[in-house]
């Protein structure tokens, strides 16, 4: 029971350092551009470039899987595992379609 709690908060726990990270990378590109981050994001949805803006954004995944084994939070970083699996089947999902 307590492993399935602490995997779930691993997995909330990325998918919520993947939307920052999606959102950094958003504002990153939006001040080089001089758009606005909305308007950037309806252009990179519109270019079919919104799957690399999403793998970008993973990169926070990887700092907090580490820092998650480095306090010893297996379970959790086998959230984090999850969250990024789960954001690669969404990266999945915009390229075919």
């Amino acid at each position: 029971m307590m492993n399935k709690k602490e995997i779930l908060i691993g997995f909330i726990v990325g998918i919520i350092a993947n939307a920052l990270g999606t959102i950094l990378a958003l504002a990153f590109f939006s001040f080089s551009s001089g758009l606005s981050i909305p308007e950037t994001f309806e252009a990179s949805m519109q270019q079919g470039r919104i799957g690399s803006i999403l793998a970008l954004g993973a990169i926070l995944n990887l700092i907090v899987f580490f820092l998650f084994l480095k306090i010893k939070r297996d379970q959790r970083a086998r959230g984090v595992v999850f969250a990024t699996l789960a954001t690669a089947m969404v990266i999945l999902y915009f390229q075919i379609f």
